[in-house]
């Protein structure tokens, strides 16, 4: 894969996957919705308010026009909040490539329709499900801008781009590895910012170790059941897009979803949270859709269903912890 790869978005996924492609010897052009960071990553080779510290090599340039970052790309990376797609996608699908890789950084579920991130490339471009690569997995920003050893996963239907992928970001420090499950792999990774959020609010209520132990296992034991029930395959939660992802968004205190979890575990509104983390966390209106999905397949989720009762509806943290330790005990 030669040319120039666009990624439109600029939070801390899309610019420290910027620098991993520029790192891997590929000139990059990253689109912000606002101008003055476009002109900080131009003119600074850096991103203060969403990657401070990080350095980005002299491949990464910035724009605040998304056509001028789209147009000749061979890849081009979505890392919009995933509420956003849909409705950014359809103004950029003119300018696309038309065998452009599209490269989903989304780690969400659609409100209203419960589509993944992928379904929703697919149905906004019109273009063939074997186009779209996933990349999940255990991917803290920070970390991987500094350098820090790291691995992750890129799923597609098409093996052959999936591995055009895998060799793009390749770095001493980012190990990508490949996959075939597409939902498993995005399910993970919507999933797990639910859990999280759960994960930050026993943190803030003051649980100790056997909460937060439960939290994580029970947690991906609800994402298996409903990656399973939609056609995933089990060992995938297994993996880094599954248990890795979801032990780094709930270990990690600098986790956006974990964060908002214990603003909300220590009694903020969820105004509040959103005022004090600055970031969007994907695991509150992801819990809505995620809920709506297991439903409509009949599949328990219950922590899932206590933290949208928590982040929409008002109920109490204690009184969501009551409720899930009150219900009727199964075989594990």
């Amino acid at each position: 894969m030669s040319g120039h790869v666009a990624v439109l978005g600029a939070g801390s996924w899309g610019t420290a996957f910027a620098k991993i492609l520029a790192d891997a010897g590929r000139d990059v052009t990253v689109w912000a919705r606002r101008q003055s960071i476009a002109d900080t990553i131009r003119a600074q080779r850096s991103n203060p308010e969403y990657l401070p510290g990080a350095v980005l090599p002299q491949r990464v340039t910035g724009t605040g026009d998304a056509a001028e970052a789209i147009t000749g790309a061979e890849m081009v990376v979505l890392a919009v909040p995933s509420q956003t797609l849909r409705g950014n996608l359809a103004g950029w699908v003119e300018h696309l490539h038309p065998d452009a890789t599209l490269v989903s950084l989304m780690k969400g579920i659609e409100l209203g329709t419960t589509k993944r991130m992928s379904e929703v490339i697919v149905e906004t471009a019109g273009v063939a499900a074997d186009r779209v690569v996933v990349v999940s997995g255990p991917n803290l920003a920070p970390e991987i801008a500094a350098g820090q050893p790291a691995a992750t996963v890129v799923a597609c239907t098409d093996p052959d781009r999936a591995a055009q992928v895998q060799r793009a970001i390749t770095t001493p420090y980012f190990r990508p590895y490949t996959n075939d499950d597409v939902i498993g792999c995005e399910l993970g990774g919507a999933v797990k910012n639910v859990i999280a959020l759960a994960y930050g609010i026993a943190t803030a209520m003051g649980f100790g170790h056997n909460t937060r132990a439960t939290l994580v296992t029970r947690g991906l034991a609800e994402t298996a059941r409903l990656g399973v029930a939609l056609g995933a395959d089990p060992l995938t939660f297994a993996g880094l897009a599954g248990m890795g992802d979801l032990v780094a968004s709930c270990s990690s205190p600098s986790a956006r979803n974990r964060t908002f979890g214990e603003h909300l575990g220590r009694g903020a509104t969820l105004e509040e949270a959103r005022v004090a983390t600055r970031q969007t966390a994907e695991g509150v209106k992801s819990a809505l859709a995620i809920r709506d999905l297991a439903r409509a397949r009949r599949v328990e989720m219950p922590i899932t269903e206590q933290v949208e009762l928590v982040c929409h509806e008002g109920v109490d943290p204690r009184v969501a912890v009551r409720a899930l330790m009150s219900r009727t005990t199964k075989p594990e």
